[in-house]
């Protein structure tokens, strides 16, 4: 072999060698970041906080991960790198993940009836376990919070009369629309996964087959989910990881359901949650759904939300400022907690500063 292509070979092995990085107990570390970018970065994500008033970016947690390896790690107290942090509706794409290994062993189709698995979404026959992947339940609900907690049905479902069973709480709305032809986001959909769920595994292995399903492959060793009086995971809301283990949900989607040697969530199902809900509306700067994940996607004619970001970038999101990113293309993961209360944090801003410290260069 000649000198030239034996370096080109060397390269590529080099290259390859990187992409396959993978966490063991901890992360291993790659390049630091450093310079203006950085600089740049930490004031917006890391600005001075008042409690007081909570007003303003108030960054819990950031984490960069390229290649399987961890490049930047920062926090706020009191959350620190051992905090299980409340994750809010990234929960709802953990049910996804968990929901996706199911699928994988058989124990359900997309086109399945919900019914099927829960029975008391009886006067709801035609609701398919894709509708609700798509927050397309057609079911009456009001997703509403602080703002007007009068008419809200998840304020409801969480904290009054729908707490203690709040898959039923669910079932028991009206429709407004046929099942599967508009999108609503709606934290009932997510909990009637849940129950669902727990039929589809069986009940002996529903309280803990996240944990086996799911986390303890990956190694994610402290993660704590809350159920309801009736024993059902809230799958919409009350997940709590710590950011380097909530990374590991990043990579295992980045990767397309691999995890080392194992395919742990199908590639189709992968695919599925990447992929835009066709009945979906658009308008301005809204991000597009997937399968119970958020996709950086152009939908029928409005543009990309997260401009300064690649087309193929997803994101869980929570209240508050929770954000999982994950940019396949570039090989990135980022994990964001926070606790914004005022509407100021942009994903987009954070996204592009992340890659412009992450390249090592400064853009207007």
């Amino acid at each position: 072999m000649s000198k030239g292509l034996s370096l080109c070979f060397l390269v590529v092995l080099s290259v390859c060698a990187r992409a396959e990085t993978w966490p063991g107990e901890q992360w291993s570390s790659g390049p630091s970041l450093s310079g203006p970018t950085l600089q740049a970065l930490e004031a917006y994500a890391f600005a001075p906080r008042n409690d007081s008033t909570r007003a303003g970016i108030r960054t819990d947690a950031l984490l960069v991960i390229r290649d399987g390896q961890l490049l930047y790690e920062r926090y706020c107290a009191p959350t620190t790198a051992d905090t299980p942090h409340l994750t809010w509706s990234i929960s709802k794409s953990l049910m996804a993940a968990v929901l996706g290994v199911a699928y994988g062993e058989g124990l359900f189709k997309l086109s399945d009836p919900v019914l099927k698995f829960y029975p008391a979404l009886g006067k709801h026959p035609a609701i398919s376990m894709a509708d609700l992947l798509h927050w397309a339940s057609g079911l009456d609900w009001q997703e509403d919070y602080e703002y007007a907690p009068l008419k809200s049905s998840v304020v409801a479902m969480l904290y009054t009369r729908g707490h203690s069973n709040m898959a039923a709480f669910t079932a028991s709305h009206d429709a407004y629309a046929e099942p599967g032809q508009v999108f609503r986001y709606s934290s009932g959909d997510s909990n009637l996964l849940s129950a669902a769920l727990k039929a589809i595994v069986g009940p002996t292995r529903y309280a803990d087959y996240p944990w086996n399903a799911l986390f303890e492959p990956l190694g994610i060793r402290d993660a704590t989910w809350e159920a309801d009086a009736s024993g059902t995971f809230v799958a919409s809301s009350y997940a709590y990881l710590t950011a380097r283990d909530l990374a590991r949900i990043g990579l295992l989607m980045a990767r397309d359901g691999r995890w080392g040697e194992r395919q742990l969530l199908p590639k189709d199902w992968v695919a599925f949650n990447r992929e835009p809900f066709t009945g979906y509306k658009a308008h301005q700067d809204a991000t597009v759904p997937g399968g119970h994940w958020w996709l950086n996607r152009a939908a029928n004619g409005a543009a990309q939300p997260w401009p300064d970001a690649p087309a193929d970038t997803f994101a869980a999101l929570g209240h508050w400022g929770q954000a999982l990113y994950v940019i396949p293309s570039e090989n990135l993961v980022i994990v964001r907690y926070g606790d914004d209360r005022d509407g100021s944090y942009s994903h987009n801003t954070l996204l592009r500063l992340v890659r412009q410290a992450v390249a090592g260069r400064v853009q207007p």
